[in-house]
């Protein structure tokens, strides 16, 4: 029976990065405290019980799915920030870009009696325009509830991160992420995965936070799900994860439509409409 490898939360980031290359996920247990997961649930359960379900089989019809979670969540934010994730992240795709990005956030609320969603590749966000050879996102999904085989834990397709677009997966090749609240299974763009069947008489709650390569459009819009008027209250690292910097030389420039008149130059960095106006800032971009 093929399984996911499972580390401590002190693996370090080649190990996840090896882990990832290897089987295309793995698990990194207990992360947070429960404590941790209660607050996150206090915030976050009155959005969701105000989202409507899934319209179709894919996004589930059963399944509530909740995003700008880091304008709605405080306790959201040192997730998408939390330093061993990113070293991950950063091992991971730096490979093929400067920088790396905040991709989306939702949580994922799966109830019971919800079939299992259809095998799929998150990189197909951008359908397959990129390169086999470019792996476009680093994946989280944390436990909120337990995950186990009957409420719906992921399911995931070790080793599929390396097939060929057209291959499928059969049955004895689908392990599910099965992990105690608080832990988190990381999994690349490229790996075959999807939601497991709600069998249980509970909901499965998870909270998918996702990174990608700083020159690639995000899939959940960042500056309208977080605008500037509530990300320049955000601490500056994730202010940048946002976007609200250059994504490569010249990425990402804005001229300011409101103003008239003014002497000096009509193109800004991103961080000026967050309020960081530094002089690194400025010295680093003149295009």
């Amino acid at each position: 029976m093929v399984q996911l490898q499972k580390l401590t939360k002190t693996a370090s980031a080649e190990d996840i990065r090896n882990a990832i290359d290897l089987d295309g996920a793995c698990i990194l247990e207990d992360v947070i405290s429960h404590a941790e997961v209660d607050q996150l649930m206090t915030e976050l359960m009155p959005f969701v019980e105000c989202t409507s379900y899934g319209k179709d089989a894919f996004t589930g019809t059963l399944t509530r799915r909740t995003g700008a979670l880091t304008a709605r969540s405080p306790a959201c934010r040192p997730l998408i920030t939390h330093p061993d994730i990113l070293k991950g992240a950063n091992e991971f795709l730096l490979r093929f870009t400067k920088k790396i990005q905040l991709h989306l956030t939702q949580t994922i609320y799966i109830e019971p009696g919800q079939g299992a969603q259809l095998l799929h590749r998150d990189r197909y966000a951008w359908d397959k325009h990129l390169p086999a050879s470019v792996e476009p996102q680093f994946n989280t999904i944390w436990a909120l509830t337990d995950f186990t085989a009957d409420n719906g834990a992921t399911r995931v397709v070790p080793g599929s991160n390396k097939w060929p677009w057209q291959q499928e997966a059969k049955a004895a090749q689908i392990c599910q992420a099965e992990m105690t609240r608080g832990s988190v299974l990381l999994y690349s763009g490229s790996v075959i995965h999807s939601g497991g069947e709600n069998r249980s008489d509970t909901a499965r709650m998870g909270l998918n936070i996702t990174y990608c390569l700083g020159w690639l459009r995000q899939e959940e819009n960042q500056y309208l799900s977080c605008p500037p008027d509530i990300a320049r209250t955000l601490p500056n690292d994730l202010q940048k994860l946002l976007g609200y910097t250059h994504g490569n030389y010249a990425l990402g420039y804005y001229s300011d439509p409101y103003a008239e008149g003014e002497l000096g130059t009509d193109i800004h960095p991103p961080e000026h409409a967050v309020g960081s106006r530094t002089k690194a800032d400025i010295d680093t971009f003149n295009p």
